[in-house]
């Protein structure tokens, strides 16, 4: 069985939607930041405030490398997975990648008490979630074997959906 990968902006229901899953289809459920945050032994905001971005991305390439060499899990991944191109062949080699495609007012609503979100500590949050929709968009899109329209599913029929697209990709591929 191969892995299921979710990715998505911040707050588009990755965690939330890929425990559900994963319950769904009997697989382990794992979420890329909080091993990295596991392997590190500190909070991601102290790797972004120590290493900068780009040492966070280091880690978290590792990370998703490590996590996807076995088939059978359900993955969570940060946000900005998708901007390395090693972990979009990794997630689509390995995996069935789901893209959860949520607007910006309804991500900015989810996200902007969240103080564990280092790349949102900027005078205006909702502005930079517009500025990385548009650079991550493109890729999520290329890297998804599924785009969800996060916006018109809560949490469990967003889980239903996806089985049932999951369903059909697997028919279609024996």
């Amino acid at each position: 069985m191969k892995n299921v990968v979710l990715v998505g902006l911040m707050g588009s229901g990755k965690t939330t939607i890929g425990r559900l899953l994963a319950r769904r289809l009997l697989l382990p459920f794992v979420d890329s930041d909080h091993e990295v945050e596991l392997r590190t032994g500190v909070r991601i905001p102290t790797i972004f405030d120590v290493e900068g971005e780009a040492g966070f991305r280091r880690r978290e390439a590792l990370t998703i490398a490590a996590l996807m060499e076995a088939p059978g899990i359900v993955l969570a991944t940060g946000g900005g997975a998708v901007l390395d191109a090693g972990n979009r062949n990794t997630m689509k080699r390995n995996g069935w990648v789901v893209y959860l495609d949520v607007p910006v007012r309804q991500l900015y609503e989810r996200t902007r008490n969240d103080p564990n979100r280092p790349l949102l500590r900027v005078p205006d949050p909702l502005g930079r979630l517009e500025e990385l929709r548009r650079q991550r968009d493109p890729l999520y899109r290329e890297v998804a074997d599924f785009i969800l329209d996060g916006s018109r599913y809560h949490s469990s029929s967003a889980v239903n959906r996806i089985l049932k697209e999951w369903e059909k990709q697997s028919a279609s591929s024996t």
